[in-house]
């Protein structure tokens, strides 16, 4: 059976609770990170934790560890479920009292955190996928991962149910993320993404392409663009921990750069799996 970790403690899957006042639970008051794992060893962990303290901090919520002894627990859970490729996911929530808006007194901050088996896809990038472009209906503090995540989750299924991977969001005609991925684009050979301010989740996926970008010349723009710049553009692909570098070659019912990932996404996808093979080296050495 699978092994969670609870606060401290690492637990059988079946014995895992969710207090019923839980302020997670009750009101999303909480805030969560998803880490990718290659070859046993949690990828780009110090970003992760940089941002989890962030959003710790933007809801004036106290972490119940320090970020070694949280670190040190995550590789135990790692190890405990013999994960080689896979995804952690952890959350802190501000803890179970009595249900009012206010921050409760006295509440302890609760932990929890899984780990699964999540293998590469054989050929990353190769396909390209179908999304949809979709209202963005989100709060204005989309910088902080929270677990408020209704307004993802109701894109998300609306794409789903027209057939497509991923849902592309707008605010009337600027294009911000996706539902659970960062977007970019390509004109002329240069990458442009939206900046990371209050409307955009910092992805740590999008930060790493933003260096890779850097390490291989091509230019970069943080900056607004339109959906018409989307619909017209020479390639667009999405970020994410999960999806990695992937190629977006429909919109709705328009074929972007002719059905076909583009060069520019072709060599950050390239340079990505260099980057996972080397983690790999390192853990078998």
């Amino acid at each position: 059976m699978a092994t969670i970790l609870y606060q401290d403690q690492f637990l059988p899957r079946d014995r895992g609770r969710v207090d019923m006042e839980d302020r997670g639970y009750q009101f999303g008051d909480g805030i969560y990170e998803a880490i990718r794992v290659y070859g046993g060893r949690l990828f780009l962990l110090d970003l992760h934790m940089k941002r989890l303290e962030r959003s710790a901090g933007e809801l004036r919520l106290q972490l119940p560890y320090s970020i070694g002894h949280l670190t040190d627990n995550l590789q135990t859970l790692i190890e405990k479920n013999k994960i080689d490729d896979g995804l952690i996911y952890f959350q802190i929530t501000r803890g179970a009292a009595p249900r009012k808006h206010l921050f409760p007194e006295g509440a302890e901050s609760v932990l929890t955190g899984s780990a699964i088996n999540l293998p590469r896809r054989s050929a990353p990038g190769e396909a390209g996928i179908k999304v949809s472009l979709i209202d963005d209906i989100r709060w204005l503090r989309c910088d902080i991962k929270t677990l408020n995540l209704l307004g993802n989750v109701l894109a998300k299924q609306e794409a789903h149910e027209q057939g497509s991977e991923e849902a592309i969001l707008h605010r009337g005609n600027t294009v911000t993320e996706g539902s659970s991925c960062n977007v970019f684009i390509v004109k002329e050979g240069r990458l442009v993404t939206h900046p990371a301010d209050h409307f955009i989740l910092n992805g740590i996926t999008r930060l790493f392409v933003l260096g890779l970008a850097k390490k291989l010349s091509i230019p970069v723009e943080e900056r607004l663009f339109s959906t018409e710049e989307l619909f017209s553009a020479d390639e667009v692909f999405i970020t994410s921990t999960g999806a990695e570098v992937t190629p977006v070659v429909r919109i709705d019912n328009q074929l972007i750069a002719g059905g076909r990932p583009g060069a520019v996404a072709r060599r950050l996808i390239d340079a990505f799996n260099e980057e996972v093979a080397r983690i790999r080296t390192a853990a078998l050495s």
